[in-house]
């Protein structure tokens, strides 16, 4: 079953800075056993939020949303810190999830190596090695997320019954189909190498025509005798889509063309049409599902409500898991800040006056020891 693990994602989880010997750089608002958590990444991670919310809300409605999370970011911040540093205890590096992560990325972004990347980031005004060690930072704390609560989820087919029954009108769905396209195209390249395939062509060359149609037969016939429809849009298809072996998604009634709506509509799953001709070239069609309007089985959405019951049990099995670190911790907060997720159980650390330092401020030496407050 699917698994979504909650990333407590924060922005300059790390202080770093070059400075002098004996310079003040950086306010300390807790420490968490040798980790520590500053203003800035205090500051880095409010600054986040609020840009996380004024994408999904109007600005009057983001503040006041700020306002509600604004009292669990230092909480949140701590979470991170217990959940990489238990990373650490487990043996979990995140290396090759990581040079994995960072791959797709430079995929999405269309560039040839991981220097373009870092200089993509580096325009952007993004510090790479920062940006390498939050997305370092996720990694463990997925890991952790996943192996220390997620995997101790128990759902069974009771709970699967019921949140069914409550929740039967959220399944309710209009007649649909699912489909996936082999496109040849019978447009020329523009001068970037891209088919330009949302625009009706000026002129067809009647031989490339013939050619991609006398193409899209072939690749019919190969599928008639036993090639596999999606190997064959992964290697052959001109279409966006070729890289998902050509799946489109689903279309409900209504909303294709009336010509291939009759058509595919009228087709069983696992059905491929004929080659049909269009204005971006010649397009050979399967039907991946045919859904019936109406509340589907339980089997179908089966995974859909494993997923929700998941969720709804991983927020405070996470919580409990978190507390039980914080009791297990070492975590000490600068007076006027406070942690919501904080365990009455807690150790506080003992420290000696020659670690104190009243002004909350850190300081550096020559080896770049933090100081204790």
């Amino acid at each position: 079953m699917k698994r979504i693990a909650i990333l407590l994602t924060v922005l300059g989880f790390t202080a770093t800075a070059a400075c002098a010997a004996d310079t003040v750089i950086e306010e300390i608002i807790a420490r968490v056993n040798n980790s520590i958590v500053t203003r800035q990444d205090l500051q880095r991670s409010r600054e986040q939020t609020l840009e996380e919310l004024r994408q999904k809300y109007p600005p009057a409605q983001a503040e006041e949303e700020v306002a509600k999370h604004d009292k669990d970011v230092l909480r949140d911040l701590i979470d991170q810190q217990l959940l990489v540093q238990k990373a650490g205890d487990l043996g979990i590096s995140g290396d090759t999830e990581l040079i994995k992560r960072l791959d797709e990325i430079r995929k999405s972004m269309n560039l040839d190596s991981m220097e373009a990347l870092e200089k993509a980031a580096q325009a952007q005004g993004i510090s790479y090695e920062d940006f390498k060690a939050n997305l370092r930072n996720q990694i463990l704390t997925q890991a952790v997320i996943s192996r220390e609560v997620g995997s101790r989820i128990q759902i069974t087919q009771d709970e699967i019954k019921q949140y069914y029954d409550q929740h039967k009108s959220e399944f309710e769905r209009p007649e649909r189909l699912r489909l996936a396209e082999i496109l040849v195209s019978t447009q020329k390249p523009s001068a970037d190498g891209k088919e330009a395939a949302d625009k009706e062509p000026a002129s067809e060359d009647p031989e490339q025509v013939a050619a991609a149609e006398k193409k899209a037969q072939e690749l019919l016939d190969s599928i008639k005798k036993g090639a596999k429809f999606e190997e064959v849009a992964s290697k052959s298809s001109d279409g966006p889509t070729a890289s998902q072996g050509g799946d489109l998604g689903y279309f409900n009634r209504g909303t294709l063309a009336k010509e291939l709506e009759d058509l595919t509509f009228g087709m069983k799953p696992g059905a491929v049409s004929d080659v049909i001709r269009t204005k971006q070239g010649f397009v050979i069609l399967k039907v991946i599902a045919h859904d019936a309007a109406g509340v589907p089985p339980v089997k179908d959405v089966e995974n859909n409500i494993q997923e929700a019951i998941y969720l709804q049990k991983l927020q405070p099995a996470l919580r409990d898991y978190l507390t039980k670190l914080r009791e297990e911790a070492f975590i000490d907060i600068k007076p006027g800040f406070v942690d919501s997720g904080a365990s009455p159980n807690e150790t506080k650390p003992i420290m000696t006056t020659a670690d104190s330092d009243p002004g909350g401020k850190t300081k550096i030496k020559k080896k770049k020891k933090f100081v204790l407050f």
